[in-house]
């Protein structure tokens, strides 16, 4: 009986994230700002030569800003910058988040094409699949120094930059996995629960400054993370096998609607305010359903 409501549960979310329209989205109190268009801002992308990165790039591109896409191989961001074309506006850069040497290499870089950074993204990622009791130490080590460290020591060197220009936007490329700690994912929501912290504190202390921070919380997406994710020795899954996630495309809109609305906080898709907001106020609940779910 209760294993068939467990069950039951996941159905019914799984059922809920698929047919609702997914390019809906909560109104929010915060009143469209003009100062927020792209047109002739400098916007610099990390992890952006695929999935949700390169499609921030494409968008913000079309949009009218100029776009540095960083990766740690060059020439994929390269490829990248190649497939969403506007070549007179946009660069590729190699960048290791993880070694600040590199991070200070590349502000150099980007200030001196474009003398200004307006936008910086922090979308630079990997998951790691195993369970609290298996996993490698140095894996989960080496996952928090690109998801979260490396993000944290952008954001610090980028901070002076915007101070001195009166102003910019970070963003924080996290994830509803920043809400939910998923079973044998733990680590990985470990790393972006930190950067959902981080990002909302620098908000605040940000604020005078005229820099705004956002952090983006992507529910299931489409890409190959799953396929680039590190595999540890305990793999199993709490997504359902119906689920087929939304496209990176879906997640760059999101992003920019939220940017020009200054919000705080994107979830996307809007249907996966309902299992967050129901882990705040019932967490039982949810951790139940998920144990049904893992496989």
């Amino acid at each position: 009986m209760a294993r068939n409501l467990q069950s039951a549960i996941g159905k019914y979310l799984t059922r809920f994230y698929d047919t609702v329209p997914h390019d809906l989205d909560f109104k929010s109190r915060a009143e469209y700002n003009a100062c927020m268009e792209l047109s002739g801002k400098v916007a610099v992308i990390t992890g952006a030569s695929m999935g949700i990165g390169e499609a921030l790039a494409r968008l913000f591109a079309q949009q009218g800003a100029s776009v540095v896409l960083l990766s740690r191989d060059s020439a994929r961001a390269e490829a990248a910058r190649n497939r969403i074309g506007w070549l007179e506006r946009t660069a590729a850069f190699s960048c290791d988040v993880r070694h600040t040497e590199e991070i200070d290499r590349v502000l150099g870089l980007i200030l001196h094409h474009f003398q200004r950074i307006d936008i910086w993204i922090n979308n630079a990622g990997h998951g790691l699949l195993d369970s609290v009791s298996q996993m490698d130490l140095s894996a989960c080590q080496e996952m928090f120094e690109t998801n979260f460290f490396g993000a944290l020591a952008a954001m610090q060197k980028v901070i002076p930059i915007m101070t001195h220009q009166s102003g910019g936007a970070i963003i924080n490329v996290s994830s509803v996995a920043g809400h939910i700690p998923l079973p044998f994912h733990a680590a990985y929501s470990a790393t972006k629960f930190a950067l959902n912290a981080i990002g909302k504190g620098a908000r605040v202390e940000l604020k005078k400054a005229g820099i705004h921070v956002m952090t983006v919380c992507p529910g299931y997406v489409r890409t190959s993370f799953g396929e680039n994710s590190v595999r540890g020795h305990e793999l199993k899954k709490v997504r359902p096998n119906s689920v087929r996630g939304i496209s990176a495309e879906r997640v760059a809109r999101a992003t920019l609607r939220g940017y020009r609305k200054q919000k705080r906080e994107v979830i996307v898709p809007w249907p996966m305010h309902v299992p967050v907001k129901l882990y705040q106020l019932f967490p039982a609940i949810v951790e139940w359903a998920m144990g049904g779910m893992a496989k």
